[in-house]
């Protein structure tokens, strides 16, 4: 089961679409966790979220979803679970904030706010990463390789005292 988890395509374009994606989650996330690029930090990101009506607890989440999610797409360190944290939230943002604004988003000003056309791309990259994980240059791979290697005895060791040792 873990194997599986970790067990990869070898596609080069995976692991491009995994790192630029990863690449946009986490300077997104890093405007949220760390004020970086013109965000509010932490503690206004959370105010902010309060003031639509967002828990404390959820608004971690989405922090840690954005920010974390990011740097895992960008490593491709448990590629599945962030993707899987990264589409929790871009499905979120439709439903809280995106959505009643209509599909595209607010390139002239004329609309209330930002539409979710942006957020359904990024939902179908993160379905694509979920279902074939992050492609050959990920921590994933690595990690699957190495849980598929078979384990061989130290040199010198004799059959007997393995099996005396477990």
């Amino acid at each position: 089961m873990l194997k599986r988890f970790f067990t990869t395509s070898s596609s080069g374009t995976l692991t491009l679409l995994r790192v630029v994606l990863g690449v946009v989650m986490m300077a997104h996330g890093s405007q949220k966790l760390l004020g970086l690029f013109g965000g509010y930090g932490y503690e206004g990101t959370i105010g902010f979220f309060h003031g639509m009506g967002i828990s404390t607890f959820v608004g971690t989440l989405v922090i840690i979803g954005e920010f974390f999610g990011g740097l895992g797409l960008v490593t491709g360190f448990l590629t599945r679970l962030s993707a899987a944290g990264v589409a929790a939230v871009m499905a979120g943002a439709v439903y809280m904030v995106h959505f009643p604004n209509g599909f595209f988003m607010n390139w002239f000003g004329q609309q209330a706010g930002e539409g979710y056309e942006f957020h359904l791309l990024v939902l179908a990259m993160t379905v694509m990463l979920a279902v074939r994980g992050g492609g050959w240059a990920s921590a994933d791979a690595w990690i699957a390789r190495h849980l598929s290697a078979p384990h061989t005895a130290p040199a010198g060791a004799r059959k007997r005292d393995l099996v005396a040792s477990h």
